[in-house]
């Protein structure tokens, strides 16, 4: 008989199902989610293993068990075995009691949750890209401002030089001393103030995330690549993690969101655009990078040229082509502990 502890995490309250395979009698429980009552709800249970959703609890809830030396599965509710097609009642006890039953029958589509350290790894990394769009949103609002006044202003990066930057604060005031029809230059001001902070968060979270990168030796590995600087390299190394779980390229791929659709039926197949699941921040970074690479990498470029084929409507296709090739590429190179070498182009 097994013993199993299936889990629908919520946000402040979760339901617990204790489900055993010789039984068709599932007990609930509405317990608070704190580490404090799981751990207590879990050594009262004794289950054999712990199922639970992937979500932003899951990893205390990994940790918890593993710490107890209690089995967990990790669900993915991506995955079509979990999704709810008409159904007419759809409940916590119901989604913890499909857990329960999935995993009893070993048909849980699981997840693989990456250790503490490179989970916080990875929230810095996530962090510091939020800081990014921040910057880009008081960027954008600064030139709104001085388009609403009718000025011109430099384009592109030429408009946040230190030139411009002084410039900008020349036409700021603060705004305790700006008179009703010149309210902009107060807001300017306090905008520019934003800028500076958010910049100086940045500064220190890119400090913090290359004293990480320094010490590792995947980090630099991947930066061997032409085009791949420090911010790609740390997504990679951080989203892939172990790369020896994944069996092939296919895999990566997939796992990145990086491969087409397929649409089968009867004497029909077809692909079409990419499936889009998976880390969605790395594969839009792969995206961006992969336009750089064309500059610094002959290889990366090749096969750009080879995809597009000269045609202007195919270069979006062709740089998708690229990004996949190079989170392959990537991959294979954590999973040897090899850095770059030029491939051969035929």
């Amino acid at each position: 008989m097994t013993r199993i502890l299936a889990i629908d995490l919520g946000k402040f309250k979760s339901v617990a199902c204790l489900y055993t395979t010789e039984s068709s009698d599932p007990v609930f429980q509405t317990v608070q989610t704190r580490p404090q009552v799981f751990h207590d709800l879990i050594a009262e249970q004794d289950p054999h293993r712990v199922v639970i959703e992937v979500g932003s609890a899951a990893g205390w809830v990994k940790d918890l068990c593993e710490a107890m030396e209690i089995a967990i599965e990790v669900a993915n509710p991506n995955h079509e075995a979990w999704r709810w097609k008409s159904v007419k009642r759809k409940t916590d006890k119901d989604d913890a009691l499909k857990l329960a039953k999935l995993s009893a029958m070993g048909q849980l589509p699981t997840v693989q949750l990456p250790t503490s350290e490179v989970r916080q790894w990875r929230s810095l990394i996530s962090y510091r890209t939020t800081l990014v769009r921040r910057r880009t949103a008081i960027k954008n609002s600064i030139r709104a401002i001085i388009d609403h006044q009718g000025m011109k202003y430099l384009s592109g990066r030429n408009g946040w030089t230190k030139a411009a930057l002084a410039q900008l604060h020349q036409w700021s005031s603060p705004l305790v001393e700006c008179e009703p029809s010149q309210l902009w230059r107060g807001q300017l001001y306090l905008e520019l103030t934003a800028l500076d902070q958010i910049q100086s968060l940045i500064s220190i979270a890119e400090k913090k995330l290359d004293t990480i990168a320094a010490s590792s030796k995947s980090v630099k590995r991947l930066q061997t690549v032409p085009g791949v600087g420090p911010r790609l390299a740390e997504w990679v190394v951080a989203v892939i993690d172990n790369p020896q779980r994944f069996r092939n390229g296919k895999q990566v791929g997939a796992y990145i969101g990086l491969c087409p659709r397929q649409y089968e039926s009867g004497q029909m197949s077809r692909s079409g655009g990419i499936t889009g699941q998976g880390h969605r921040l790395l594969r839009s970074l792969l995206v961006e990078v992969s336009w750089l690479t064309l500059r610094y990498n002959p290889w990366l470029a090749s096969v750009y040229n080879h995809v597009c084929r000269g045609s202007k409507t195919r270069r979006k296709i062709a740089v998708v082509a690229v990004a996949r090739r190079l989170i392959i590429l990537c991959w294979a190179m954590l999973r040897d502990g090899t850095d770059w070498r030029e491939p051969v182009v035929t």
